[in-house]
């Protein structure tokens, strides 16, 4: 895996140009320590950077950027092209000539064979790219369909501007960036600033299966044409629930196995030492029981443990990886190391992103590192095959929501939002045993707001929206701003007729995927120098499980449920049927407890109120219920404190202050 840069400076000398690729290449060392390289063409202004972590041909005819064989298109690449075989054969056949191994010769000619958009649509990948045609003076950046691997583009003051993480985008220098205020609301609400924007005005995420061609025929472009789709996943949504596939339970299990063992198959593929996160859960144990099955040697497993049993995973993954016979490594990691992990938290990840799971997918991805360079993960299993608690109370609650008279939600609403959350605790707690069981603790007057949302919403959107809310007034902590749209809040691009059972998968497969889980796991991994590879989204993966019917994803309650018959005939039941956990932490107690003073520290008002940001009076509000007990939002407390160290590292790695809009 690696790391890719680049700018267009027009005027600029070429040793002013390939210095600045080579700087902000270096500022992403970490996601490429083996190689780097620029590439510059003064008279577009232009200059190209790398970073590479060598994983397919590990010889220097895989350095980058790279020139295809005419000479006409220059590639900048991160990712993996699983069907590179296939596609080398093809284009030989064709006539192309190869000079190495790798997939990025592969990727270049065929971009340089058939264009962009077709060479894209081939691909079955895992990527972001830059490809530069000399000849029409066109810059072209591509993501991988399901948002696996990064992209940010945008200007900074006349510079046109990419990269692989922010990062390399301060590290260039120049203008001032200025915070999105409105990002900032919706990071608080999600705990993820939602493409396509990002935390600076001016940088934008390219959204997944998205190209965009820049003209730099006149330089750089007054604006940048809108990026285009080459794949969408709401049409391949569409195309299975309109075609479903008529199969029984037994064919059923057969095709997935099949698409999932090829999937795993193909990402198997590697000239350097590879390995699988194992957590013990149907997800990733299904990845492991494949690999072991494609008998290329003994897949090495990793695993994290935690002393609190609520949290601690690691006694299931041996068990697993003891049946399948991997060669399987745990590490205990106590409270105080993963603790020392939250530091880093803001320098790993660029902007704020408040998933606490990324503290222990950093120590796992630390851990496997230590062992390979390449590792496979279960990632896409919970989106795909409905695994979330979610989706089954979306179709029940939003079903029997759809049933209440307006008039009567209405007037359930109005009292508990004219309430203060003190005062309906104090009903709650006055009721006693007479209250219903969900009531009777320190968190009924939250719990009793958080219904009154919920009976608010109007159809599934809301709903999910309502459900996807760490704070669901984040215009509390920053007035005056409007949130930022994102396929979040508008849902135009989703097909009609959507289901309820089927609008929370889509939703999330559009949205938390890749901007949450993907880039969760992106970010530990290539902090780590680890490449991550996640075959539930292989794209006839993903296809297949649009077309099997919900029956065969939650049946009985359960979600995953034809994932799980895969899983039975290579792992007994007993092994992996326990109540889902999650990959997280006690980031509440933690938060009373060892972290209290770093949260102190950073909530203080005149810590607060020194970035001129946040408001500080609400700020104090949120930490002292957190304290109390009243409130039971740990993440809403966490996104605060994400927030505010992300202020303090940006603020102290800048040359120049962080301006405010």
């Amino acid at each position: 895996m690696c790391g890719i840069a680049g700018v267009v400076d027009p005027g600029t000398g070429e040793d002013a140009l390939r210095a600045m690729a080579t700087g902000m290449a270096a500022a992403l060392t970490h996601r490429g320590p083996d190689d780097a390289g620029s590439w510059v063409d003064a008279g577009a202004g232009l200059a190209l950077g790398h970073r590479r972590l060598s994983i397919i041909d590990l010889s220097a005819s895989g350095h980058q950027p790279m020139v295809s064989a005419d000479g006409r298109w220059v590639i900048t690449y991160n990712g993996e092209l699983y069907n590179a075989p296939g596609l080398r054969r093809e284009l030989k056949s064709a006539g192309t000539t190869f000079r190495g191994e790798s997939d990025t010769e592969v990727f270049l000619e065929a971009i340089a064979r058939w264009g962009v958009r077709p060479a894209l649509v081939r691909a079955n990948a895992m990527f972001a790219l830059a490809a530069w045609d000399r000849h029409a003076r066109a810059l072209y950046l591509a993501r991988d369909r399901m948002g696996e691997k990064p992209l940010y583009y945008g200007r900074r003051g006349r510079r046109l501007v990419f990269a692989s993480e922010l990062k390399a985008i301060t590290a260039l220098g120049g203008a001032s960036l200025e915070i999105d205020h409105s990002a900032v609301l919706a990071y608080l609400r999600h705990s993820y600033v939602p493409c396509p924007r990002s935390i600076y005005q001016g940088i934008a995420k390219l959204a997944p299966a998205q190209v965009l061609r820049i003209d730099l025929t006149g330089g750089v472009p007054g604006v940048l044409a809108a990026p285009e789709a080459y794949w969408s996943l709401a049409e391949v949504a569409a195309a299975g629930l309109a075609d479903p596939a008529d199969l029984d339970d037994a064919g059923a299990a057969d095709a997935l196995e099949a698409a999932l063992a090829k999937a795993v198959s193909e990402r198997m593929a590697s000239d350097v030492a590879l390995g699988a996160t194992l957590s013990g859960g149907i997800d990733s144990s299904t990845v492991v029981a494949l690999m072991a099955r494609a008998g290329s040697g003994t897949p090495r497993t990793f695993s994290i443990g935690f002393g609190e049993d609520l949290y601690n995973e690691a006694p299931a993954a041996k068990a697993v990886a003891a049946h399948l016979g991997t060669e399987h490594t745990e590490l205990y990691v106590t409270p105080k190391e993963c603790l020392a992990l939250v530091p880093d938290v803001a320098a790993v990840y660029d902007e704020p992103f408040a998933d606490s799971s990324q503290v222990p997918t950093m120590a796992v991805c630390a851990l496997a590192r230590r062992h390979v360079t390449v590792a496979l993960s279960g990632d896409g299993g919970d989106e795909l095959f409905w695994g979330y608690d979610r989706y089954g109370f979306m179709a029940s609650y939003g079903d029997r929501l759809a049933r209440l008279p307006p008039r009567l939600r209405r007037g359930a609403v109005r009292p508990l939002r004219a309430m203060s959350t003190e005062r309906l605790q104090g009903l709650a707690d006055a009721l006693g045993p007479l209250a219903p069981r969900a009531l009777r603790n320190p968190h009924a007057g939250h719990r009793l707001q958080r219904m009154a949302d919920l009976l608010a919403t109007s159809g599934p959107h809301d709903l999910y929206r309502q459900l996807m809310s760490q704070i669901r007034q984040p215009e509390t902590f920053l007035a005056g701003v409007n949130e930022s749209s994102s396929a979040l809040s508008d849902t135009s691009w989703m097909p009609g007729g959507l289901g309820a059972d089927s609008f929370g998968p889509l939703a999330d497969q559009a949205n938390y995927l890749p901007d949450d889980i993907l880039t969760k796991v992106d970010r530990a991994s290539m902090a780590a120098s680890l490449e991550l590879r996640a075959p539930f989204l292989d794209p006839d993966v993903v296809a297949l499980a649009w077309r099997l019917a919900p029956t065969m994803k939650r049946r009985g309650g359960q979600g995953k449920w034809l994932l799980r018959q895969v899983l039975y005939r290579h792992v007994p039941p007993a092994l992996v049927d326990r109540p889902k956990q999650g990959f997280g932490v006690p980031i509440g107690e933690w938060l009373r407890g060892p972290l209290r003073d770093w949260a102190s520290d950073l909530l203080a008002s005149e810590a607060v109120a020194r970035h001129g940001l946040l408001d500080p009076a609400a700020v104090s509000r949120a930490w002292a219920d957190h304290q109390s007990g009243r409130s039971e939002l740990p993440y809403a407390i966490w996104n605060l404190c994400v927030l505010q160290g992300w202020l303090e590292g940006a603020s102290a790695g800048s040359s120049q202050p962080l301006r405010h809009r």
